[in-house]
């Protein structure tokens, strides 16, 4: 199977790294429109075509799919040329800049007939993954309440300095793994309230989201994410977990100790891997991106729609697009009016 690249920034050397640790997966085609990123990344990756133009190197085409790893305002366009192209993809998160461009995108894909899916890797994450595989199970019984937590003082502006001068910052850049991860734990969304504060004064958009999420089943759910909290040791990029159940209650601790009291308390470390091109502490992160374009390439070879796929990717944003709403008006947003 063999794949093209667009965009060679900070984040997508992980993804490349994932690509060439996947058997039977290549990739053969670069695109960024920074020539000096672009020629290093084909150096360290040894891909030699390379475009500084995606619409000319969808046009030559050579490959089976593309994964697009630029900022959100090149992903419609670029989804909807890789679409009409005939390639399958996996675009990054967010998904697009609002829900009639990613409902568009989703439109593109199906009636091409390709697969279609968000680069959405925070449920992907071992630990994560280790503690679905509980709730799922039944073990704590029917879960009625879910906290997921988030809260860093890392600083993520210096390897993405793009993500300081936006107007929207934190929900919509790591709120919305949280939010996909609360999802993923206890169903869809009927309602949410949102507020948000920007601590740090260098940065244009918001620092601190706290997010009560009303879920279809009623269950209730908190999201908090911080990137103003400062504290030792520093959990960076761990997602805590708090859940209850009807038969017990499962933890994700700091440190990645994940603890079920049922009748009695079972602890284990789910510590991930860390794998020999990834570093900590973003080792959580660089390990879910493996997994997550694993499950891209088996879904294109089963024929199965991704876990994380465009029309999944919609009750995220939408969800996203429903807390800046309520954070701006002061007042609890229904999801049926996204």
């Amino acid at each position: 199977m063999k794949g093209a690249l667009i965009g060679c920034g900070f984040f997508a050397q992980n993804q490349l790294h994932g690509w060439r640790d996947i058997q039977g997966v290549e990739i053969v085609a670069l695109c960024d429109t920074d020539s000096t990123r672009l020629h290093a990344t084909a150096c360290s990756f040894d891909v030699s075509r390379t475009y500084t133009d995606a619409a000319e190197m969808l046009a030559e085409g050579g490959f089976d799919f593309v994964d697009i790893a630029t900022t959100v305002e090149s992903h419609r366009s670029l989804v909807e040329m890789a679409a009409k192209a005939g390639v399958h993809i996996i675009c990054q998160k967010p998904f697009a800049e609002n829900m009639n461009d990613a409902r568009l995108m989703v439109q593109a894909a199906r009636a091409a007939g390709k697969t279609l899916m968000v680069h959405e890797n925070f449920r992907w994450q071992s630990p994560i993954q280790a503690a679905l595989k509980i709730v799922e199970s039944g073990e704590i019984g029917d879960p009625f309440f879910c906290r997921v937590s988030f809260r860093s003082g890392y600083d993520v502006f210096a390897g993405q300095p793009y993500l300081a001068e936006g107007k929207r910052f934190i929900i919509e850049d790591l709120g919305i793994h949280i939010l996909d991860i609360a999802r993923a734990f206890v169903g869809d969304v009927d309602q949410i309230t949102a507020t948000t504060r920007r601590i740090n004064s260098t940065i244009n958009g918001e620092d601190v989201a706290t997010m009560l999420l009303k879920h279809n089943g009623g269950a209730t759910s908190v999201v908090d994410c911080s990137y103003a909290t400062q504290r030792l040791p520093e959990t960076f990029p761990q997602s805590l977990l708090e859940i209850d159940g009807t038969m017990g209650t499962l933890r994700l601790d700091a440190g990645y100790q994940l603890a079920v009291h049922t009748r009695s308390e079972t602890s284990r470390d789910v510590s991930p891997a860390v794998l020999p091109w990834a570093e900590k502490p973003w080792h959580n992160i660089q390990e879910s991106v493996l997994s997550i374009q694993q499950h891209f390439v088996e879904c294109i070879t089963t024929g199965q729609e991704p876990q994380t796929s465009g029309s999944d990717n919609l009750k995220t944003l939408a969800l996203v697009e429903a807390a800046y709403e309520s954070a701006d008006r002061g007042c609890t947003v229904s999801l049926a009016d996204v």
